[in-house]
């Protein structure tokens, strides 16, 4: 187990450099980029439905890589579709600026799921290859806004699920691409869990405290 949590630490770096160096963001210039944004992700980032993911309190970084995947065609979410056209990379760090600036509201996981989910996530899975989340995500499901690595703390759980059964059949999009950085490290680690598993840590994830 120690052994993949160190694969998932020195994988940090490489997915920090793969990123696009990121303008620095204005948060009100961002704010006034929001109506459309607002219908799905709500006028803060918390989003009422689950299938649209809370961008509140997310790392800028995190973000910007998103939306900058999104304009250019290499994640493909049909919701966003046409949504990011003409929008520059001072508008997308502006509006990463904003969420980032957000503060996300609260989840609360299964009590039924705790104790599975909270294993996978403190522990991993050594007989399945599966590494510890808390590595990249962080005790207390912040992230690692530096590297890139996403909040999970108060995401909606069954989105969470959702993007880990995704990766775990190796695309998150019709074309195949998974959005995983270079080090594809959320395959590799989404490929070795049930589907009972990714929904106890999903619950689990989603629960636990972010300050």
């Amino acid at each position: 187990m120690k052994n993949l949590v160190l694969v998932a630490l020195l994988s940090i770096s490489g997915f920090a450099n793969a990123a696009t160096l990121m303008p620095e963001g204005d948060a009100n210039r961002g704010k006034a980029q929001l109506m459309m944004c607002s219908a799905c992700h709500g006028p803060d980032g918390n989003s009422a439905a689950p299938n649209f993911p809370k961008l509140a309190g997310q790392g800028a970084k995190y973000l910007y890589k998103q939306l900058l995947d999104v304009r250019d065609g290499n994640r493909n979410i049909v919701q966003m579709t046409g949504m990011l056209n003409g929008k520059s990379d001072q508008d997308l760090a502006d509006i990463a600026a904003f969420y980032a600036s957000q503060a996300i509201t609260g989840a609360k996981a299964d009590p039924a799921l705790v104790e599975l989910g909270k294993k996978i996530y403190n522990g991993g899975n050594a007989s399945t290859g599966v590494a510890a989340c808390i590595a990249c995500h962080g005790p207390n499901g912040k992230g690692l806004a530096p590297a890139g690595y996403p909040r999970l703390a108060g995401q909606h759980a069954d989105y969470i699920a959702a993007q880990l059964t995704m990766y775990r059949t190796g695309y998150d999009d019709p074309a195949g691409r998974t959005n995983d950085g270079d080090t594809k490290i959320m395959r590799a680690t989404a490929r070795g869990l049930s589907d009972a598993q990714i929904k106890a840590v999903a619950s689990y994830a989603s629960g636990l405290i972010a300050e």
